[in-house]
């Protein structure tokens, strides 16, 4: 059990029988009345947002997230199959749980897959990845002074916006929590 006075960001709670990870929070003390802390708490398996106060003395139980490294495999158009690298075991997992890091991952890649109470919830790749520009139109050579950037396509099918000196076939290296190129690889 955790108190919320003991909240803090990234801890897992369960609060309702749904499972939450507080996204912020700050303990307020005012002038009147009993102290309280705000909290906006993020549910960690459908997403959602929630802006909630509790009593410094409320006390919650703790959700115990698993993670586990797992190589991803293939896609047969409606499932993701990630196999785990010590058991060998396949795990199949539907779009939604797969959203957020399917653009930025291809075939035998490690990404990091969550699990509360043995279900899978979510899937987040590395922080940085290299990725093959598949289409964009011919760079000017030298036309790098003004910052200016053109829509290229990766071989994920993420479209992404490169400086004008990036032409197709050349890996690039992509920061996957903004989603924006990062440098030429």
């Amino acid at each position: 059990m955790i108190m919320a006075g003991d909240f803090r960001k990234g801890v897992t709670v369960e609060i309702d029988g749904q499972v939450w990870s507080i996204a912020d929070f700050q303990h307020v003390k005012p002038g009147k009345g009993a102290a309280f802390v705000r909290t906006r708490l993020k549910n960690v398996m459908t997403g959602a947002v929630l802006e909630r106060t509790f009593s410094p003395t409320d006390k919650y139980p703790k959700a115990h997230i698993e993670n586990k490294t797992m190589q991803y495999l293939y896609s047969d158009g409606e499932l993701y199959y990630f196999m785990d690298s010590e058991t060998f075991e396949q795990l199949p997992l539907n779009h939604s749980e797969v959203e957020e890091a399917i653009d930025f991952i291809v075939e035998n890649d490690n990404v990091n897959i969550r699990f509360y109470k043995g279900k899978a919830f979510s899937v987040e790749a590395p922080n940085f990845v290299e990725l093959t520009v598949t289409e964009t139109e011919p760079g000017f050579k030298g036309d790098t002074a003004t910052g200016a950037t053109k829509p290229a396509i990766l071989e994920t099918g993420y479209k992404i916006n490169v400086p004008l000196f990036i032409n197709e076939g050349e890996k690039i290296r992509v920061d996957t929590r903004t989603g924006e190129y990062m440098e030429r690889v």
